[in-house]
């Protein structure tokens, strides 16, 4: 979902009620950050509160290449990581994730492994239909167990747009918040819904009724959606000692736009990239009475700040054996206190900018290759900037580009080089990225590698090992899959 797919930030159809309610009732972050522009490093970042740099969710196979998880991929995130939920146990706390997991398909990655309690959702999106032979569908789960695979007990109409996954993800979510108010016990919900993400879905009774077409009837489920879950927290009387806390994975797909994407406001391209449109995403902090109502935070804020903020809720301290990215931000959302921290932006293993107060500096400018544009797939439709939305990786680490983003957040005018103002902003990034870099080092590469064998159990002789770069080449087909 896009920063600009909300009523609250500008879109002009106005079509998302609870969550600009959710907004009005709390405090709106215009300033807030993925990651990663990609669903699965950025899902792993938000739940360690580490780079994907750090925590092992990119690739070395290329520079600057985006890490995909085909059902394929062997690497998942290792034990060494410390998540959210397992953290939360010390004090007590019940979790369950709802949707989409994405950090790793095989049983030692499964999120009951890696300190959530419960789980109904599917290791990865919703792609599909497959042919069950090469590949087969992808997997639901409840706990450990396979409850049926999307498109065959889970159906979508990839015609018609319809599918009741929103409903049965919602229906998770209010049962599991009902049975922890009944148990007394503190708990955590990670509702990872995904009716946004291409190809896209909604339920029957939201078809159609969107001005912007079948994607908006998605945002608009999860707006109702986000709703009903508000509004039960009020009526079971938790409201007040619960935080809620709404959010994107990166920026909406501009590639699938305008039938199956959505909006990324006055940003600049779109998922996949690390200009704003890929790294600037919607966030709303509801708590009330502890919030005070209709507040706005220009804080800087990442979704690795939801790993320490959470911790502080819970009385807990961040683990102090390793590097933690995420901020607390209590002082920001209580006390309206702002913290200077730089926002590191990377693609894969390379760091492609770094933003400081509202300057922002790219060191490497990239959307995507010549080949992928010329055969349709484009990052940034409608959007040219010269020497900058470039179709070749284009290195700045001597003189970077920069954007001051108060003024120009669609990163249209660089400042010039020669001016006061870039090399008194070049003068505080320099040392913190010099900083950063000194001190990091680098997980062990989890996306590198693809293994067929690894979607289910396969016959001696029909794994096939490759580099995670593009969906490896189909299985023989006297290989046949067990499921």
């Amino acid at each position: 979902m896009g920063w600009g797919d909300l009523g609250v930030y500008g879109e002009p159809s106005r079509e998302t009620p609870n969550l600009d309610q959710m907004a009005a009732e709390g405090m709106l972050f215009p300033n807030f950050y993925s990651a990663n522009p990609l669903c699965s490093p950025s899902r792993a970042a938000l739940l360690t509160g580490r780079l994907p740099i750090r925590n092992g969710f990119y690739t070395t196979n290329a520079h600057a290449r985006n890490a995909y998880t085909p059902q394929e991929v062997v690497g998942g995130i290792p034990d060494s990581e410390l998540l959210l939920p397992e953290l939360l146990k010390e004090a007590g706390y019940t979790s369950k994730i709802v949707g989409k997991w994405h950090l790793g398909h095989r049983p030692q990655f499964h999120p009951l492994k890696h300190g959530f309690d419960e789980w109904f959702g599917s290791p990865n999106c919703h792609f599909g239909p497959y042919d069950n032979r090469a590949r087969p569908n992808i997997p639901v789960y409840r706990d450990w167990e396979m409850v049926g695979r999307f498109y065959e007990e889970f159906p979508i109409n990839l015609k018609t747009g319809e599918a009741n996954l929103t409903q049965i993800y919602l229906e998770e979510a209010l049962d599991f918040i009902r049975r922890q108010q009944a148990r007394q016990r503190p708990f955590f919900l990670y509702w990872a819904i995904d009716a946004t993400h291409a190809p896209v879905y909604a339920s029957r009774s939201f078809l159609g009724t969107s001005r912007r077409g079948r994607y908006g009837d998605a945002v608009r489920e999860v707006d109702a959606s986000v709703g009903r879950i508000l509004r039960l927290l009020r009526e079971l009387r938790l409201g007040e000692s619960t935080f809620v806390f709404f959010t994107s994975d990166n920026g909406a797909a501009l590639v699938s736009a305008p039938e199956q994407g959505g909006s990324n406001g006055p940003f600049l391209c779109g998922k996949q990239t690390t200009f704003e449109g890929g790294m600037r995403v919607p966030a709303i902090a509801w708590w009330p009475g502890h919030i005070p109502a209709g507040q706005v935070s220009h804080q800087l804020g990442s979704i690795m700040d939801l790993f320490s903020t959470s911790l502080s809720l819970a009385g807990l301290k961040p683990p102090r054996d390793r590097a933690v990215d995420g901020l607390d931000l209590l002082p920001a959302i209580l006390q309206g206190q702002l913290m200077d921290r730089p926002m590191f932006y990377y693609r894969g293993n390379t760091l492609m900018a770094v933003t400081l107060g509202l300057y922002k500096a790219h060191f490497w400018t990239w959307t995507n290759s010549w080949e992928e544009f010329k055969q349709g797939i484009n990052f940034c439709p409608g959007q040219n900037v010269s020497g900058v939305t470039t179709h070749t990786q284009e290195e700045h680490t001597k003189l970077p580009l920069m954007f001051h983003l108060g003024r120009d957040p669609g990163e249209r005018y660089p400042l010039s080089f020669g001016s006061a103002e870039y090399q008194d902003a070049l003068g505080r990034i320099t040392p913190a990225v010099q900083q950063h870099q000194e001190a990091l080092v680098p997980g062990q590469p989890q996306l590198n590698v693809c293994n067929q064998a690894v979607m289910n159990w396969a016959p001696p002789g029909c794994e096939k090992l490759g580099k995670c770069l593009r969906p490896p080449e189909s299985v023989p087909e006297k290989c046949s899959w067990l499921h």
